[in-house]
């Protein structure tokens, strides 16, 4: 095997390949990327037999082949090479890389021990991408991280007919939104709950490029299926990430926690509010929550620590219904309306002790369709 690459595209596809390595594989071959060149391609893929990726360069081929070689090692390298070509060939048991007047011999790793990576499922449809990377952004901040309950670790997507809703919760807060796509069957009615952080990091990477990205669903996406995505890279070529599904069987029925109607509405200035969040709880410990008090007034933040601290903030909101103080994690609050990305942030609550929803609006408190986060309050005593 013997290529020759732009610095950047190799860079680029290395890092993003190798990222979602294991730091502790398994075995020692998982901790490496598979660099194959055929056809003036250079194929750099990764996989640890939950999720793969692979990514295709437009190189120049001197000889087809293929090597394997530490993956992050690799990433930290051509990170740091020149702005130059890169030239890289495959001799005897290790790896050769020539950019201007660096050169680098890597150790390389038995290819033949190398798993086959999955194939990408059939398409189900196309979507913007970043259109999709903006809801996936919005939602996967509500997705569980404890381990011991994985089903709360992923991102729920509902594929019915030309609208793709995703959701996600880690049973304090629940965050949806809904967006369109074209699907290939236009009667399509299928749930997949994807890992929410490989589904982060895929869409994150997918947005930039601009296009289409294709979702491809095995099994349906039932049971321990398998979930593709396909799409571009910023400096050329195609990407690819295959994804076991969670088993979202018995996901928990989280639209009912929405009511059919609200009592109480306020419409707060959303950069103003964080900030005045942030501050006021600078007195409060971990996990100790703000106390926002709604009237015809405003709104007052409040927060009290330890030792007899304290703190309030007034500020100015529109509100309608009957004065009311909730209690919130302030962190879970933060990121809720850092998600919003609307100038303005729609509450609406019927109880203190009954979950609350915030919506976007514009600068002119108009809604924006589409996303909605549920935020469960803390109770703090009438």
């Amino acid at each position: 095997m013997k290529f020759r690459v732009e610095r950047d595209a190799l860079a680029d596809a290395v890092a993003w390949t190798a990222k979602s390595l294991p730091s502790r594989p398994s075995v020692p071959v998982l901790a490496g990327v598979m660099l194959r060149v055929a056809d003036g391609r250079l194929h750099v893929s990764g996989f640890d037999y939950e999720v793969s990726n692979q990514v295709d360069v437009e190189v120049q081929a001197d000889a087809d082949g293929a090597t394997l070689v530490s993956g992050r090692l690799l990433a930290e390298i051509t990170k740091a090479l020149p702005a130059k070509p890169v030239e890289i060939a495959a001799v005897g048991a290790h790896l050769e890389l020539v950019c201007g007047s660096a050169r680098f011999t890597l150790p390389t790793m038995p290819v033949e021990d190398y798993p086959t990576l999955p194939e990408l499922p059939a398409s189900a449809g196309r979507v913007d991408a970043a259109v999709f990377a903006s809801a996936v952004a919005q939602v996967a901040i509500a997705a569980g991280r404890d381990e011991t309950l994985p089903m709360m670790t992923g991102v729920r997507l509902e594929l019915s007919g030309d609208t793709l809703a995703l959701l996600a919760t880690d049973r304090y807060r629940l965050a949806i939104r809904e967006i369109s796509w074209t699907p290939d069957d236009p009667e399509i009615s299928v749930n997949a709950l994807v890992p929410a952080r490989t589904l982060a990091d895929t869409a994150k990477t997918l947005g930039p490029t601009g296009g289409d990205v294709t979702v491809a669903l095995a099994d349906g996406g039932k049971g321990e299926g398998m979930i593709g995505f396909l799409g571009g890279s910023k400096v050329g070529g195609s990407r690819r990430t295959t994804s076991r599904l969670l088993d979202g069987q018995s996901y928990p029925p989280v639209r009912s926690l929405f009511a059919p109607s609200y009592s109480s509405e306020a419409r707060v200035t959303v950069s103003a509010l964080v900030e005045v969040v942030k501050r006021v709880s600078l007195v409060a410990e971990k996990a100790t929550p703000v106390r926002l008090s709604f009237s015809e007034d405003g709104l007052v933040v409040e927060a009290g620590g330890t030792e007899e601290a304290r703190a309030s903030e007034a500020m100015d909101a529109t509100f309608t219904g009957e004065s009311m103080t909730i209690a919130f994690n302030p962190q879970y609050l933060i990121e809720g309306l850092g998600a919003l990305g609307a100038p303005t942030a729609v509450f609406s609550f019927n109880d203190p002790f009954k979950p609350a929803v915030i919506t976007p609006a514009d600068a002119d408190g108009a809604a924006i369709p589409g996303f909605r986060y549920l935020i469960m309050p803390i109770r703090v005593g009438r």
